[in-house]
């Protein structure tokens, strides 16, 4: 039997019911609210064989049309992330750092992009591509889409580093800079490894919004990412948008729930990875760093 919870009560029989009551009439009106919207879409014609068949039952409709825009919206998420979580992350630390110009240009410059809307980041990046560069036309959006998500995401993960490393104890720090470490080991060797645990989360959030805001670039900027491929399929298989649309909000759910699905494992195991290890410094690392500092046993006269 557990122990009891010292932050509240165990429910008793009233509760128990009253939850249960509660749990009926949510799946009743979850029911009602799904039967109502299939019987609107079959009194329109929504659910007819016709607009389903392309997606069900052939194989040009994805070939044509769904896996190349989902290939664009991958690719183009794909690119932020790599570009954006470095970025990110240099920003996160130098807005730690002690050196006040360092510290407060970082924080400016976040702060700057992180208010701006990433569609009119895009909007400013695919102008300055066609005035300034001779990137060509076909392949501009795609840079314009990147370099907004790049811009934004990576000062919004710069904010996210940043509290991920406030977040330690003082006494990490503390320990380290006691041993001798530098700045720069102690960021590397102490206070990252453990803030990631803490972000990952956080940045995995940030990471699903990469990739749903790729939309952006294709309604506006005319990327050819996933949603936009939505409008010549639907044109080509008889105006069949729902379906479409249906069938495009499955492909999002299932790449961010991978997404997600992934990012539990990998913290899951670098929790059990910290648990194996112990997390300690042994006695030749701090010798490394401190030379003369590793503790010695008082009988054999060994470090230990």
């Amino acid at each position: 039997m557990s122990a009891p919870s010292v932050l509240f009560d165990a429910p008793g029989p009233r509760t128990r019911k009253r939850n249960a009551a509660y749990a009926v009439l949510f799946v009743v009106v979850l029911a009602a609210v799904v039967w109502w919207v299939l019987d609107t879409m079959n009194d329109n014609n929504q659910l007819d064989w016709e607009k389903w068949s392309p997606y069900l039952a052939g194989t040009e409709s994805w070939t044509t049309y769904l896996l190349p825009g989902l290939l664009n919206t991958l690719k183009a998420a794909g690119l932020a992330v790599l570009i954006a979580l470095p970025v990110g992350a240099l920003f996160g630390i130098a807005r730690l750092s002690v050196h006040p110009w360092v510290a407060k240009t970082a924080g400016a410059i976040v702060e700057f992009f992180r208010a701006i809307p990433v569609l009119l980041l895009m909007f400013f990046a695919n102008e300055a591509y066609a005035l300034f560069t001779d990137i060509d036309r076909d392949i501009r959006p795609l840079y314009a889409v990147v370099t907004g998500l790049v811009i934004y995401n990576a000062s919004v993960l710069a904010e996210v580093v940043r509290a991920g490393i406030l977040s330690l104890p003082k006494g990490q720090t503390e320990a380290a800079l006691a041993v001798g470490m530098r700045k720069g080991q102690l960021m590397t060797n102490v206070l990252l490894p453990q803030a990631v645990t803490a972000m990952l989360p956080a940045i995995v959030s940030q990471l699903v919004v990469i990739v749903k805001d790729t939309a952006l670039g294709g309604a506006l900027l005319g990327f050819g990412e996933l949603i936009n491929q939505a409008r010549p399929a639907a044109s080509f298989y008889g105006a069949n948008t729902i379906a479409t649309l249906v069938v495009i909000a499955v492909l999002f759910i299932i790449v961010n729930s991978l997404l997600s699905l992934f990012a539990n494992w990998l913290e899951k195991r670098m929790r059990r990875r910290k648990k194996g290890t112990g997390a300690v410094l042994g006695a030749e690392m701090i010798e490394e760093q401190a030379p003369g500092m590793a503790m010695t046993d008082q009988q054999t006269g060994r470090a230990t």
